[in-house]
């Protein structure tokens, strides 16, 4: 059984850093693209960032970049999320998710991954 579990999320005080990870288990690392989703009460699901699995490539959303950094450990079927600077508009249920299917990454990052972690709460107070 496919299984994403996502840790590391909590309070922290505006200006200050936070780093997520993404357990994997249950296949080997054959997802297409790995990616952070993230989602505010009363808004949208938004993709944050995301890596592609072919050539490690990465994407940010433009409200992140800059300020956070996607990465992977393959050895420890991990995925990481450093995010720096917080602000408070970062708060929100950060969500990891993978893509099996070879889905364009713009499209993809609308939402449309395959497999997704039960989510973790990031709260940034101002």
């Amino acid at each position: 059984q496919l299984q994403l579990v996502e840790s590391g999320g909590g309070v922290v005080q505006a200006g200050g850093s936070l780093r997520l990870s993404c357990a994997t288990s249950g296949f080997t690392l054959d997802y297409k693209i790995i990616g952070w989703f993230r989602q505010a009460p009363g808004k949208e699901r938004e993709g944050v960032s995301c890596i592609v699995s072919a050539d490690g490539s990465t994407y940010y959303a433009a409200s992140v970049k800059g300020r956070f950094t996607i990465s992977r450990d393959n050895a420890k079927n991990t995925m990481y999320l450093e995010m720096n600077d917080l602000k408070a508009e970062d708060t929100a249920v950060y969500y990891c998710a993978t893509e099996v299917q070879g889905k364009p990454i713009i499209a993809a990052m609308r939402g449309d991954f395959d497999y997704w972690g039960q989510g973790t709460q990031v709260t940034v107070s101002s």
